[in-house]
């Protein structure tokens, strides 16, 4: 356990609770590879500043079982969670209008059906080969309809209020993604980020 606070250098609010450091062996086998674990008690005390319902324990546990992951990946040179790391910086960047890469969530937890979660936020990807008037969508046992803005372009990002939030203490993002054509994994076209509103389909 460390006093020391470390605030990330480009978000406010954002701070780094605990971190995996690497102790590579003098044979350079990863198999032999041991870390050094650290949590931050300033940084704890920082994100707890102001909230009542700071969970302590649950954060420490979640911060504490996250390195120990990061350990043991790197031993068996197993990539995952960094790219899930990876995953949630870009979430942050597009949080701050900043740019990002538009296939980032792919990194993130799948929730089956072209679902993922990266941090608290769920998105929801469509292969298209244009934007759609309007796009139909399930969540938590609804079907959902969601007006879709002139002049979108792909790929988007749209944001989505008027959903029951029960399970869901982040974002619902549906992501457009332009439908075919193996160059286009070779660009990195402009990312069009809206909100829209969505409205429960009636029976």
């Amino acid at each position: 356990m460390s006093p020391k606070t470390l605030p990330d250098p480009d978000r406010e609010g954002v701070w780094t609770l605990g971190e995996c450091i690497p102790v590579p062996g003098d044979d350079g086998d990863p198999h032999q590879l041991q870390s050094r674990v650290v949590l931050y008690h300033g940084s704890f005390q920082a994100l707890a500043r102001g909230n009542p319902a700071f969970d302590w324990t649950l954060e420490a546990w979640e911060t504490l079982t996250h390195e120990v992951r990061h350990h043991v990946e790197w031993k068996a040179r197993v990539p995952d969670l960094e790219a899930l790391d990876r995953a949630a910086e870009a979430n942050f960047a597009r949080l701050d209008g900043q740019p990002f890469d538009p296939a980032f969530y792919r990194d993130g937890v799948p929730l089956g059906d072209d679902r993922y979660q990266v941090d608290d936020d769920v998105f929801l990807e469509f292969r298209l080969p244009e934007p759609p008037p309007s796009l139909r969508f399930r969540w938590e046992s609804t079907d959902y309809d969601a007006e879709i803005p002139v002049g979108l372009s792909l790929p988007a990002f749209l944001t989505v209020t008027g959903v029951a939030r029960t399970a869901l203490p982040g974002d619902l993002v549906l992501v457009l993604q332009r439908k075919g054509g193996w160059l286009r994994l070779f660009q990195r076209p402009a990312i069009d980020s809206r909100v829209v509103r969505a409205k429960p389909v009636l029976t």
